[in-house]
């Protein structure tokens, strides 16, 4: 029921078939944006993002989309951000060039992937009851829990749902900022305390 101008953000638990490992987990949280008005481009997606981006890392972020397919947006591309751990500068590359710098978090590239995102596609407008030769909009999706082991250095998704104290007690203010060194081994059950 929404009429443009509208700039929407939803957060919300996601269960999906998953191989679960120190990346992946099959429960965690997600959100979605979606931002539609007159005259908006993909320039101001890239502007809003990089701007949420260098406020939540606390760091001056650089952006990179990357073409892909997502349903109901066209173009859709995968949204990349230069590496915060690193901060390689002259690592920052086209795809498919290398120039052999980085950290292995970014795989030594100078990026990190870290959402989809995407115009919204014309139809999905008209069955809002939105006039789409006149609105524009885009949409984005990530999830929570990634940025979040990014900006703490959090090493295994796996954690979050442990259920382990040791892990949570790491969350006072000595340990709140960005890249503050989360790290446990789940098989020893060892903290860096």
């Amino acid at each position: 029921k929404l009429r443009p101008p509208f700039y929407v953000v939803a957060p919300g638990r996601v269960f999906r078939r998953e191989k679960v490992d120190a990346t992946h987990e099959s429960t965690f949280y997600q959100f979605e944006g979606l931002g539609i008005g007159e005259g908006v481009t993909i320039a101001d997606f890239k502007g809003i993002i990089a701007a949420f981006f260098s406020t939540f890392f606390q760091k001056d972020v650089t952006v990179r989309l990357r073409p892909s397919y997502f349903p109901f947006v066209e173009p859709g591309f995968e949204v990349d951000m230069s590496c915060v751990f690193c901060s390689t500068k002259n690592a920052l590359s086209e795809p498919g060039e290398s120039k052999g710098v980085g950290c292995r978090v970014c795989k030594y590239t100078g990026w990190i992937e870290v959402m989809g995102a995407g115009m919204v596609h014309p139809n999905v407008l008209k069955h809002m009851n939105i006039d789409s030769k006149k609105y524009h909009g885009f949409a984005f999706g990530g999830a929570i829990d990634r940025l979040t082991m990014i900006r703490h250095g959090i090493n295994d998704i796996r954690l979050f749902w442990s259920g382990d104290m040791r892990f949570l007690r790491q969350f006072t203010e000595r340990h709140s900022g960005p890249r503050a060194g989360i790290h446990m081994d789940l098989d020893s059950g060892s903290s860096p305390e």
